[in-house]
């Protein structure tokens, strides 16, 4: 960990922190974390890949960590994220013409919106956790998970600006923080109002053996320091994110993928997904998807709960380009 090198890059009108580690000619490999996420999401998978050969870069997303958090709930569209995911390359990876790209969960979503957007810029992706989301021309995003799930879906419960964020703050960044990362219901997530997480504040949570009170206090002190405020706001985008993208309805991804999820993982026992995976759609929208691996008693945090195999899936799949 201590090798991990950290820099500061202006990109896309916004200061981007940078971690980073291996050779600085070896092949780039873009790491996009999610929520509520940071790039030490990524610290196994750094030190592995980077000590095979490859130039491991992984950012604090923007409204994350150290990296410059826009006020406005606007400026967190798919064309802000994979606009700073094109100037962070431009500026890591100037004489290599495509990269490679792994992303988990909101990382994962807007991998397959780079992916869409800039095929140029991708030699093959890896995704974790998040299948591509297709686009229903006939009902937005949110609209259409309110009438499946009801407004105490997470999602839902998200959209509201500092309606959320006042609730987090009442419990503790740490408390959330732990909620998030330990959670393991195969299913659909709800936050009730007033009660946001089913079990009373002061019950005691045990953390599972792949994440330590370091860890836990390293993103504790990054989300104290920030808010959750920007990472929040990529719900809030997903109305907004469904007009801009009119133009790909029914657009394929058409780079190498490999994906993987965990069969606890709630991503993968709500919203039709394992359906989506299993009886071709996924397939369908991503012709060149080569390998999907669900893991078997393996939640949405599969990076850090099984981080030897996941950096061994990368490679393995990295490898063949």
């Amino acid at each position: 960990m201590e090798a991990i090198e950290h820099r500061f890059l202006d990109v896309n009108g916004i200061n981007m922190h940078v971690a980073e580690m291996g050779p600085v000619n070896g092949p780039v490999i873009l790491f996009i974390h999610g929520f509520p996420e940071l790039w030490y999401s990524w610290r196994h998978q750094i030190v592995a890949l980077a000590s095979l050969g490859y130039r491991a870069v992984a950012p604090d997303m923007r409204g994350y960590g150290d990296t410059d958090a826009p006020s406005d709930p606007r400026s967190y569209t798919v064309f802000h994220i994979v606009g700073d995911l094109i100037g962070l390359l431009d500026a890591v990876a100037p004489h290599q013409e495509k990269v490679f790209v792994v992303g988990h969960d909101w990382g994962a979503y807007m991998a397959w919106f780079l992916c869409l957007f800039r095929p140029d810029r991708v030699k093959a992706l890896v995704n974790l956790s998040v299948t591509l989301p297709p686009r229903n021309p006939k009902m937005k995003i949110i609209d259409m998970i309110r009438a499946v799930y009801g407004d105490d879906y997470y999602m839902c419960r998200i959209q509201e600006h500092g309606d959320i964020e006042a609730e987090f703050a009442e419990l503790g960044t740490e408390r959330i923080v732990k909620e998030f990362l330990t959670y393991r219901h195969p299913g659909p997530l709800f936050l009730p109002k007033g009660k946001v997480f089913s079990r009373p504040a002061e019950t005691p949570l045990v953390l599972p053996s792949w994440l330590s009170e370091e860890d836990v206090q390293y993103y504790t002190s990054k989300f104290e320091k920030k808010g959750f405020a920007g990472g929040l706001n990529y719900y809030r985008n997903l109305n907004l994110n469904w007009e801009l993208t009119a133009p790909w309805t029914g657009a394929q991804v058409k780079v190498p993928v490999k994906f993987v999820v965990g069969d606890q993982d709630l991503t993968y026992n709500s919203l039709g997904n394992k359906d989506y995976i299993e009886k071709g759609g996924f397939k369908r929208d991503v012709p060149l998807l080569q390998e999907v691996v669900v893991m078997e008693g393996v939640a949405h945090f599969l990076t850090q709960e099984k981080p030897e195999e996941i950096s061994k899936h990368i490679y393995d799949f990295f490898q063949k380009f």
